[in-house]
């Protein structure tokens, strides 16, 4: 297999275990990515890893230069990324601290940079998008959740909202309406964007709260940060399973 991408989300600014870093800051022609990439080893594997909120988590979902951040992984030789995320959690046997790989996605965020076919002489890009997470990805995934011991769905529907706000309780009720199960900020367009550059893409999902109006009172900070760090420990078993799987 090729090279391993993994873009962290809220809670991995940093990838525990990755052995011999090195920093790299490359430019593109899209302007600046979020942070460094770190290149280093994972279970013995070479990989890339890339926090898509910054190293201080400075950067809100709607300034996260997207296109920046799947052309340089790509240009250092990934041709499959990874993309965690922290979502909320809609649909029943999606609660706190539950684990999912989505199958699909519904975009409602605006105003973001969404595409490569952008600008003058960018070429007109039509890419099929009918199954938006690789399929060959997310089984690799699925079989890493199993060898560490991580129960996960299989199936989920994300709703990429807009941010950095959460969403009222009927914004939920439209979101659940529409089909999807989970919710969260930065699904998209990274994952277009991935198909756009011909790059296999999946998600590793992990619920931190649930969605506005499905839980007990007001969505807290306190809450999240307590079902994230349950959750990381989990997550970075599966990232040891699926890097010494390439």
């Amino acid at each position: 297999m090729g090279l391993l991408a993994v873009i962290g989300g809220s809670g991995f600014a940093q990838l525990a275990g990755l052995g011999e870093p090195e920093t790299l800051t490359p430019d593109t022609p899209y302007g600046p990515i979020s942070a460094a990439i770190l290149c280093g080893r994972l279970a013995g594997q070479r990989i890339l890893f890339l926090p898509r909120h910054g190293e201080g988590h400075g950067l809100p979902p709607h300034r996260i230069n997207y296109r920046a951040n799947i052309w340089a992984l790509r240009a250092q030789g990934a041709d499959r990324i990874l993309g965690l995320a922290a979502v909320g959690g809609i649909t029943a046997g999606f609660g706190p601290r539950s684990f999912a790989v989505p199958d699909q996605i519904v975009d409602y965020t605006y105003g973001r940079e969404h595409t490569y076919s952008d600008g003058p002489g960018a070429p007109l890009l039509h890419v099929d998008f009918t199954q938006p997470y690789c399929p060959k990805l997310r089984l690799s995934l699925l079989h890493a959740c199993a060898r560490a011991g991580v129960v996960v769905a299989d199936r989920a529907t994300y709703g990429a909202t807009q941010g950095p706000r959460f969403e009222s309780a009927a914004e939920i009720v439209r979101l659940q309406r529409d089909g999807c199960d989970l919710v969260g900020m930065t699904g998209m367009p990274e994952a277009a964007l991935a198909r756009e550059l011909d790059i296999s893409y999946a998600s590793l999902a992990f619920v931190v709260n649930w969605a506005a109006g499905k839980g007990d009172g007001a969505i807290t900070a306190e809450e999240i940060d307590e079902h994230l760090g349950h959750c990381a420990g989990r997550v970075e078993q599966v990232l040891l399973a699926l890097a010494s799987d390439a």
